[in-house]
């Protein structure tokens, strides 16, 4: 694939999503990843539901595009293959609990001495210092220790953890900005760096107003539903067939609001302002509900677009699959199958650049070791050359 990556060799031995999302991210830009998998298992993923052929679709559709070679990194023959892939990478990512990289001889000193322009991006739970950093997480754990969990949900109920793995996928972007700095960095003539992204670090780094409300109030935030703690009218909203939202983030768009609704409220002062209204926000909702009751979500959501407001439907996966906005954006893609033919429905790349291309299919996941011939082959090819 050509993109800016172009050129790139990424060494991918991560598992399950961090990892692997970030891998995602980088072939996407036209890196050629090369996926190095557990002989006779692979990824946990390649076992994870639901299947399609006898095939996780949750593989396919985060690691299109990569080959595959397994490699048994304590079997001497693999470690010499191994170490040949390494003379060429640009960058390596893993995710083992920190130490295990290092018991194999693998670890960021002894490759940065034998190969100091190589990049290694570690992904993990705790990051690799630190008093827990050998305590192993998944997603559900991040979310609740880093405080997302304490402000989802609703309130004076149980915390709820976020539909979206957000602890895994978070931290894989961190990884993928860490490593796209590092790489400027060697292309500037400098050294390859380790960059060390923790889940649980990525979480905190998400906060943004629970921390600012703390720092000054000395009280972290509880759960508010979908309402904005700190912005209002900023959350779901009753019409006569269901729920929509509207978000008026500043003062003139609450005017807007206001003239849009017909209600007299843009100079009220129990209103007026945003922290007057988020003072009265329960009121202000219950005044807002009785117009928006008495009309079909799709009137309001046209009749408020029309008047600048931000405002849209609340949607189901299935209805943001077939978003015509969604799909003009080309952030609906099929991953091929082994017949070229489309197997999988997969989220496109949200990055869109002038000369990045962005095909409406993706090339096939790999079965487990499946490229192991045509990479032994490059290898050889390469050495001869």
């Amino acid at each position: 694939m050509s993109g800016p990556l172009s050129g790139t060799l990424v060494l991918d031995l991560t598992h399950v999503l961090a990892g692997p999302f970030a891998s995602m991210t980088l072939a996407d830009l036209g890196a050629r990843v090369i996926k190095v998998e557990r002989p006779g298992q692979g990824d946990d993923t390649r076992a994870f539901p639901p299947f399609k052929g006898g095939k996780s679709a949750y593989f396919a559709t985060i690691n299109h595009g990569k080959e595959s070679i397994a490699l048994d990194l304590k079997a001497p023959e693999d470690r010499v293959i191994f170490d040949r892939l390494l003379a060429r990478a640009d960058i390596l990512l893993e995710n083992y609990r920190p130490g295990v990289m290092e018991r194999l001889g693998y670890g960021w000193e002894a490759l940065h001495a034998r190969h100091p322009k190589l990049i290694y991006g570690a992904v993990s739970g705790f990051g690799h210092t630190g008093p827990e950093a050998q305590r192993p997480a998944y997603d559900m754990v991040v979310q609740a220790r880093g405080g997302v969990m304490s402000i989802t949900g609703e309130r004076d109920r149980e915390p709820v953890r976020v539909g979206a793995s957000i602890g895994d996928i978070v931290a894989g972007m961190y990884l993928v900005q860490g490593v796209l700095a590092a790489l400027l960095q060697v292309d500037r003539g400098g050294a390859g760096q380790k960059i060390d992204v923790a889940m649980l670090d990525s979480q905190l780094a998400l906060l943004e107003h629970a921390i600012a409300i703390t720092s000054v109030t000395g009280e972290p935030p509880r759960p508010s539903g979908a309402r904005h703690p700190s912005i209002t009218p900023f959350e779901t909203f009753h019409a006569e067939d269901g729920l929509f939202v509207i978000a008026a983030g500043n003062d003139g768009l609450f005017a807007r609001l206001c003239d849009a609704l017909d209600l007299p409220l843009a100079d009220d002062p129990r209103f007026a302002t945003n922290p007057a209204r988020c003072q009265n926000a329960r009121l202000l909702k219950r005044l807002i509900e009785a117009v928006t009751i008495d009309r079909p979500k799709a009137h309001w959501i046209d009749t408020l677009t029309r008047a600048g407001i931000p405002t849209g439907p609340i949607q189901n996966v299935a209805e943001v699959l077939n978003d015509p906005q969604i799909r003009a954006r080309n952030m609906v893609v099929d991953v091929l199958g082994p017949d070229g033919a489309p197997a999988y429905t997969a989220a496109g790349n949200p990055i869109k650049m002038t000369d990045l291309p962005d095909p409406a299919t993706r090339a096939p996941a790999p079965d487990l070791d499946a490229d192991r011939a045509a990479i032994l082959d490059w290898l050889d090819k390469d050495a001869a050359d």
